[in-house]
């Protein structure tokens, strides 16, 4: 099997234009995802998460376009590629699961029709065997009395029945890369981890790739082998779950761990990131985070710091760790 990465994401750069100006929703962001690795990509709202998702399956609202950059899919660049040729990438090669599963499934439609419509429209099952493929799927993702609920309408399922049916659509054509967008936002915990478990399980069957997109750490620590901390549309740190949860290295990815529930603290008080998100529209000369950061130093707020590289498996982009490394501070690696 070949050790090049399936997913190649180089220099990304996502705008939306508008009558006040850009908004630049992705700042050049890189990353890569191997066979059967799960990437995890973590960040509060408006970090530029889900928009790397729609860039990469080129499914952006209007106006945003991609003005630069590369999206590496087994050596082919999905960003150079027409839209027909799209059409024959997503869906069976790298599916998605949205954010909101009743929004994403057309309320006028039965489960069972629109199920196999996706299986009809990227497979050469005809309709008979469409429909055996999407009874084989909603029994694959944990869907009880998969008959039934194949003649039924959305509305007429759960949360997180609704869920599973947005999984069953989204790897019915068993894809190398899945995508999964906030897959358990809205769901209470019991269903969470259903979902999450069911998810692992099909990875393992199927050995497809994920793209876990998600402001959860709990979901991301359980789910991922790498994680990559968005913010501002840029990666501000990235390495794998124990680097970043262990030894976390930019100061939003601290002020995220600082801002987790701990059950053995007791009546510990939760510590909130201060400030507001940064504007995208203007976007400061230096680090994005200087303003929120209690540490911020005058270089932090003129220019923008490089990834430093920490150790084999972490880089991060803080000009704390280049002034550690410059006063033989202690490094890890």
């Amino acid at each position: 099997m070949s050790q090049s990465p399936l997913l190649q994401v180089r220099n990304l750069h996502t705008i939306f234009p508008t009558e006040s100006g850009e908004v630049r929703a992705v700042n050049g962001i890189n990353f890569s995802l191997a066979r059967g690795k799960v990437l995890g990509i973590v960040g509060e709202s408006g970090s530029g998460k889900s928009v790397t998702a729609y860039s990469i399956l080129r499914i952006l609202d209007n106006p945003g376009k991609i003005t630069q950059g590369s999206v590496l899919f087994e050596e082919e660049d999905l960003v150079r590629l027409s839209p027909g040729e799209m059409r024959h990438v997503r869906g069976a090669k790298i599916s998605i699961i949205f954010q909101d599963p009743m929004t994403s499934l057309n309320p006028v439609y039965t489960v069972g029709n629109q199920l196999s419509e996706a299986i009809r429209l990227h497979t050469r099952r005809n309709r008979q065997q469409a429909r055996a493929r999407a009874l084989e799927m909603l029994t694959l993702v944990g869907v009880n009395e998969p008959e039934k609920r194949l003649k039924q309408y959305p509305y007429q399922l759960s949360g997180g029945m609704r869920q599973r049916v947005m999984i069953a659509m989204a790897l019915a054509c068993e894809p190398d890369i899945l995508i999964a967008d906030e897959p358990t936002t809205a769901l209470d915990v019991t269903i969470q981890a259903q979902i999450l478990e069911l998810m692992q399980d099909l990875k393992e069957k199927l050995g497809m790739a994920i793209i876990m997109i998600t402001h959860d750490l709990g979901v991301i620590a359980e789910m991922c082998d790498e994680i990559i901390v968005m913010y501002a549309g840029r990666v501000c740190e990235r390495g794998t779950a124990e680097e970043i949860f262990y030894n976390p290295r930019h100061e939003y990815t601290k002020g995220l761990l600082r801002s987790i529930p701990k059950l053995e603290t007791g009546k510990g008080r939760l510590m909130p990131i201060g400030g507001s998100p940064v504007d995208l529209l203007n976007l400061p000369e230096g680090c994005a985070f200087a303003a929120r950061c209690d540490s911020a130093m005058k270089i932090c707020l003129r220019e923008q710091p490089e990834e430093l590289r920490i150790n084999e498996h972490h880089l991060a982009s803080c000009w704390l760790n280049v002034k550690n490394q410059m006063e033989g501070g202690q490094e890890h690696g």
